[in-house]
């Protein structure tokens, strides 16, 4: 049975301090700068950023989760980039990150402080144009994603 009500009605209750979350989830959903969800673990931070996609005007857009500390270290540039043929020993063909696969819709990063501070900054460059390169990549890419 709990598999199908919507996640809001299994997450909030009836309390005051729950009807206020959902207050600000429908108030920021169309937004348009990156939303942080912060809380311990287990708090419910996912079910909150798919509720801003499914309540914002991305949510026929692709709902994409990054789990940032289950990517090896040195695979994440290339998870969150993609990269271009080439790039490096056994690149044999372009591949899309997260990042492209987002395009339209809403990229969550789960525990983006665990990512290394250069992996961060380049994030922070996205966030800030819209735009990056690829590894290996000579043109940049230009995404419409909500993070």
């Amino acid at each position: 049975i709990i598999a199908e009500l919507p996640p809001d009605v299994i997450v909030f209750g009836c309390s005051e301090d729950m009807r206020e979350v959902q207050l600000k989830i429908d108030r920021i959903a169309d937004a348009t700068v990156p939303v942080l969800i912060s809380g311990e673990s287990g708090t419910g931070k996912e079910i909150i950023a798919k509720l801003l996609h499914q309540r914002s005007s991305r949510r026929s857009g692709p709902f994409v989760k990054v789990n940032c500390p289950a990517i090896p270290g040195t695979l994440v540039e290339s998870e969150l980039f993609g990269y271009e043929k080439g790039a490096f020993t056994g690149a044999d063909g372009k591949k899309l990150g997260m990042v492209d696969l987002a395009h339209g819709g809403t990229l969550f990063l789960d525990e983006i402080a665990e990512l290394a501070f250069g992996l961060q900054s380049k994030l922070l460059q996205l966030l800030q144009d819209g735009q990056f390169y690829p590894i290996g990549g000579q043109k940049e890419r230009q995404v419409q994603v909500r993070f």
